[in-house]
């Protein structure tokens, strides 16, 4: 990776690229750092309080949310846009044409898109007021303050938006996911302050420190694995003759991350366990919020085992639908007859078919549960340790290395064509 990073500098227009990220990344952790006017931050020390899908929000802003900076609402927005125009497109006829006109059409979705994260972010942001108001951060609430909070935060998850575009197209690598990726690795040395100073008032021994240090690296080993993991289904492709000449079939596969789809799972699973605790806090003192956050025949409440059951279930549930929807074997199995191309021992056709859904049924749910067990780790740290409050994320994990790997893998393919145009020269 540094020897990647080293020859990527040699080269001026990447040294370019890599300053042009840099600097908008700087521009991004200021913002972080501008307060929305009016806001009492001390009342809301308990809104990003674990168990709430604020607190997810909050780690994704890189504690923003819990300040209330301009940045409050990060690229959350956005991310939710593109996630219901992905599933709009598999169900919208129209989108799904529209896709697949090739690059003016996902041009196309992609403008859609950036117009539903603006109507997004003014819903969430009116939300978001309305949830610290429940708090009494807000002092003021005439309909100008209202509306200069509304505005404000609607516009900076706007122009986060319009930076990680231009990050993608003069930078490296995707813009709103190096935004996601710094934002929560900026949480790292609050975390860290956290375990020093549960060491030094002997909440926890050096020894648990440590454990929990190795522990932290075996995680990241196991994250590193299932990322790169991949079920590659053979392609055998026929011979054809172009001119009179013969060419030979080639073979090749069709590669199948085993954690293609663990995050977004792991989002939906959340937002519908952690709904009805967000929804409580509105309401603290209603029977139903009680319920929900105090009762032990509650399902949502956090940091049981019955929430850790049930979120385990939706993980590999939300993953096997998600691949499901996503790959289409029908069309998957069409488009390889159309090229003359099979699978070894798999009659064309339907057979094919079948094939592909056995084999994405596996990996999905084997996926499912690696994805499930990374959810619930922090439930277990914080239950059969003394290390409270930490709020260690193995989603945040999962985020990290998946942006880190596509991000060097940008990298090594800009060298490569670099390389490749100076050889043909």
């Amino acid at each position: 990776m540094l020897s990647t990073l080293r020859n990527a500098w040699k080269v001026p227009e990447l040294r370019k690229r890599i300053i042009f990220t840099i600097l908008m990344v700087a521009i991004i952790r200021m913002g972080n750092h501008i307060p929305v006017p009016g806001i009492d931050t001390k009342s809301l020390a308990s809104l990003a309080k674990t168990g709430t899908l604020f607190s997810f929000y909050d780690l994704m802003s890189g504690g923003a949310l819990s300040s209330f900076s301009i940045f409050a609402m990060g690229v959350i927005p956005y991310i939710n846009s593109s996630i219901i125009f992905q599933l709009l497109t598999i169900a919208v006829p129209s989108l799904e044409q529209l896709s697949k006109e090739g690059e003016e059409g996902r041009k196309k979705i992609q403008q859609y898109t950036r117009y539903g994260a603006i109507i997004l972010g003014a819903l969430q942001s009116f939300g978001t007021y309305a949830l610290i108001r429940s708090t009494g951060a807000i002092t003021n609430v005439s309909k100008f303050d209202v509306l200069l909070i509304v505005l404000t935060l609607t516009t900076a998850s706007t122009f986060l938006m319009w930076l990680g575009d231009q990050i993608t197209v003069k930078g490296i690598g995707n813009g709103v996911s190096l935004i996601i990726f710094v934002n929560i690795i900026s949480r790292l040395p609050q975390k860290l302050m956290q375990i020093g100073s549960l060491q030094s008032t002997g909440a926890v021994s050096i020894i648990q420190v440590s454990l929990l240090g190795a522990f932290v690296i075996l995680l990241f080993t196991g994250v590193v694995i299932a990322t790169l993991s991949e079920r590659r289904i053979p392609i055998q492709y026929a011979g054809k003759a172009f001119g009179g000449k013969m060419v030979k079939g080639q073979s090749t596969h069709i590669p199948i991350n085993m954690n293609a789809s663990g995050i977004i799972a792991i989002i939906f699973a959340m937002s519908v366990m952690q709904f009805p605790a967000t929804i409580a806090n509105f309401w603290p003192d209603s029977a139903l919020s009680k319920f929900i956050t105090t009762s032990r025949y509650s399902v949502f409440r956090y940091n049981t085992w019955p929430y850790a059951v049930a979120m385990i279930i939706l993980v590999v549930f939300f993953t096997w639908f998600y691949t499901e929807v996503t790959f289409k074997p029908d069309e998957m199995a069409e488009n390889i007859h159309k090229s003359a191309g099979f699978i070894p021992g798999i009659r064309p056709g339907e057979p094919t078919a079948k094939f592909i859904e056995r084999i994405l049924v596996r990996v999905s749910i084997l996926g499912g549960l690696f994805a499930a067990v990374i959810a619930i780790i922090p439930m277990g740290i914080e239950g059969f340790t003394n290390f409270q409050g930490l709020q260690l994320g193995g989603t945040a994990l999962l985020i990290e290395v998946g942006v880190a790997l596509d991000f060097m893998r940008q990298l090594e393919s800009q060298l490569i064509m670099r390389h490749y145009k100076g050889f043909l020269r």
